[in-house]
Order: structure tokens, then sequence, then C-alpha cells
């Protein structure tokens, strides 16, 4: 049966999986639509005019009503269906503390995990060539930066950002860690705090997290393996 809200998504996207999860776990409604940006299908004429003029990704359909970039389409949902209250909580500021994390992420936290994610992966893999040593080294002295400033910023002797209870900040920021950590960063070296947090929100997110968190792995595994094939198939023109 079709649905009214239609999510369209990439896992090897951050904001893609962490909604995904808000959506899974605040049990609403919705049908799901992969879109391969490594293909470049989020580029399409078709996508623009059907899906997103910004040709972004994620992106929804709200009873045909187009809407992208990550925030405001959880802002959209928390707004216009029935999601858990921990989310996006009204009480003690809830939401404005929250909107600070997400605005604070915006030109922080998702700038520097996903420039290190481009430099290690995605570059090479699109270019066929080996992540370059400089500008990695680069990326990865903002990264530490980066995290150094998160955990100082945000974290304290609670268990999640806000408090007691998780809220879509914590679900943003474990997405943007696990860009780095699956292409080998070590997040969590000198960073008790980072560490501990990560566990609970993990733990706290149980099935719906794994889920994803298995699928972003494959998604990641199986590009690898396109390429490595394609990379024997030419050394082996080569030879004939």
């Amino acid at each position: 049966m079709s649905q009214s809200l239609k999510f369209y998504f990439d896992f090897l996207n951050q904001s893609s999986r962490a909604l995904y999860i808000f959506l899974e776990a605040s049990k609403i409604p919705f049908e799901a639509i992969p879109i391969s940006m490594v293909k470049g299908e989020h580029l399409t004429g078709e996508f623009r005019d059907k899906v997103n003029r910004f040709r972004k990704l994620p992106a929804i359909t709200d009873h045909g009503y187009q809407l992208s970039e990550s925030v405001a389409i959880f802002r959209h949902l928390s707004r216009e269906k029935l999601v858990p209250e921990h989310w996006y909580p009204r009480r003690q500021l809830g939401r404005s503390r929250t909107d600070e994390y997400l605005a604070w992420q915006q030109t922080n936290m998702d700038v520097a995990c996903t420039d290190y994610f481009q430099q290690k992966w995605l570059i090479p893999h699109l270019q066929k060539t080996r992540a370059s040593d400089n500008a990695l080294n680069v990326a990865g002295k903002h990264l530490d930066g980066t995290l150094n400033d998160f955990e100082q910023l945000f974290l304290s002797s609670h268990k999640f950002i806000l408090g007691e209870n998780i809220s879509f900040a914590d679900l943003s920021a474990i997405c943007e860690i696990d860009q780095t950590k699956s292409v080998g960063f070590s997040a969590f070296k000198n960073r008790h705090k980072l560490s501990r947090w990560y566990d609970l929100v993990r733990d706290e997110l149980g099935p719906y997290y794994k889920s994803v968190q298995e699928q972003f792995d494959a998604a990641l595994k199986q590009s690898n393996q396109r390429e490595q094939r394609q990379g024997e198939v030419q050394a082996q023109a080569l030879k004939q």
C-alpha cells in the first residue's frame, strides 16, 4: 500500500540514516525509496522535477509536498506527525537546546565529518585514486578539533545531550560520528566522555540503529567490492 509520506535516502549519507532511524523509532508510516548518490540518481531531471528541486538527499514528499534539508524535514515531521516528546521536547527549553546543537552541527560537525569521509573514501572511490595524504591530514586535524569541541560543549555527566532522555540531537550526532568511524577514524582516542555517550546512544536506539548501521556497512562494502572487481577487469584487459 502506497504511503502519503515518501522518504528518499541513501544510507551512505549520515542525515539519511538519522531520519530513517527517527521515522522507524517514531512508528511513522512511510514509503522508503533508496536513491544512489554514487550513481548520481539524485542529479537526474526526473528526481529534480518529481522529488526535490535542489537535487539533494535526504528528501521527502508528504501528500505531494516536496521538502529537503534534514533539519527542515525533522521539524516538519515533528509538527505534522505523532512523534514521541523526547525527540524534540518542549520542557526545559528542550527544543531551543536541540535547535542550538543542530545549528552548530551544520557548520561544525557536519562539515568536519563529511570532509573526512570524502577525502578518505568518496573522492578516491569516484576518481579511482588513492587518498591524498595531505588532504587527509588536514581533514583529520579539523575533525579532531571538532570532536573535542563537541565533547566539551555538549556532553556532561548526564546520559545524553539534553539530559537523561535521548533527543534528535543525539541521533543526528551519532550518525555524523559513524560517518568517520566507518572509514577508520579513531573518534574515541582520549575522549572518554564521547565514548561513554556514544555507547549510551547506541544502546538506547537499539534495533533501529543496528539495522541501519548494518545496511550502511553493507553499502560501503558493496561499493568497495564493485570497485575492486572493476580494477581486476581493467588489469586483466591490459595483460591481453
